[in-house]
């Protein structure tokens, strides 16, 4: 006797697995932008002078209000894509109510339209509709799981913590460090820790490695050269 093939409970649903990854991938570029942002102010501050008061202050500046304005993006494209969803959910529940026919025979052209017969089509849009007409429709037609909104809370506080711990790497390195060692060592920690959020977001997107580290760790060398020299020139003629 064949037994029918069933997804074992276990195993993560697409929409699940796309939701985790989408989350590292956020956690990542959070982590990423914190890396760069405080070392492009620490360094800036400390080309400009060797005190490490102004450095700690300007560096724990630029992480919480850095962190802040992360969690409130996060929280507000968030919450506008979660109305949209809502709205487009409620639509078509609305349609399901009021044109049940149209609807169906909506699904089972969709179905068609990715390589079913007509016939295979009609018979997997009706069974479908048949079992939950509205999971059906909002799956096939709007790509959206109801059951798995992004929550705009959790999007927000998984921002501001990755750009915290990322924000933080720089600014220890640079406070900690002896003052003649500060700013070259401080340099080699924040590119290493920019190759490896590289090669972390790429292995994530399942891009090439060698590029992504390479984008991302330039762009944050340049970063903190241009602050390293701006804060040089302020310094001076400050001084």
């Amino acid at each position: 006797m064949t037994e029918t093939p069933t997804q074992h409970g276990a195993e993560p649903h697409a929409g699940a697995t796309a939701s985790k990854l989408n989350w590292l991938r956020a956690g990542v570029l959070g982590a990423n932008d914190g890396i760069v942002s405080v070392a492009g102010i620490v360094i800036g501050v400390a080309a400009a002078t060797a005190s490490r008061e102004p450095i700690l202050t300007a560096g724990i500046a630029g992480l919480t209000a850095g962190a802040v304005s992360m969690a409130l993006g996060e929280y507000v494209s968030v919450s506008t894509q979660r109305d949209t969803e809502k709205a487009l959910l409620a639509k078509e529940r609305t349609e399901l109510d009021e044109q049940p026919e149209e609807e169906l025979e909506e699904l089972a052209a969709i179905y068609e339209a990715k390589g079913l017969s007509a016939e295979t089509a009609w018979q997997v849009a009706t069974e479908l509709t048949e079992k939950d007409a509205f999971a059906a429709h909002v799956e096939a037609e709007l790509g959206i799981d109801p059951d798995e909104l992004t929550n705009p809370w959790h999007a927000a506080f998984s921002s501001a913590v990755s750009f915290t711990l990322g924000a933080l790497l720089p600014l220890l390195a640079i406070v900690l460090l002896p003052a003649h060692l500060r700013i070259p060592l401080t340099f080699v920690v924040v590119a290493l820790a920019l190759a490896l959020a590289g090669y972390i977001s790429a292995v994530v997107g399942d891009a090439d490695r060698g590029t992504a580290v390479l984008r991302v760790t330039v762009g944050g060398v340049i970063a903190m050269a241009v602050t390293y020299l701006i804060g040089t020139l302020v310094g001076t003629a400050v001084g």
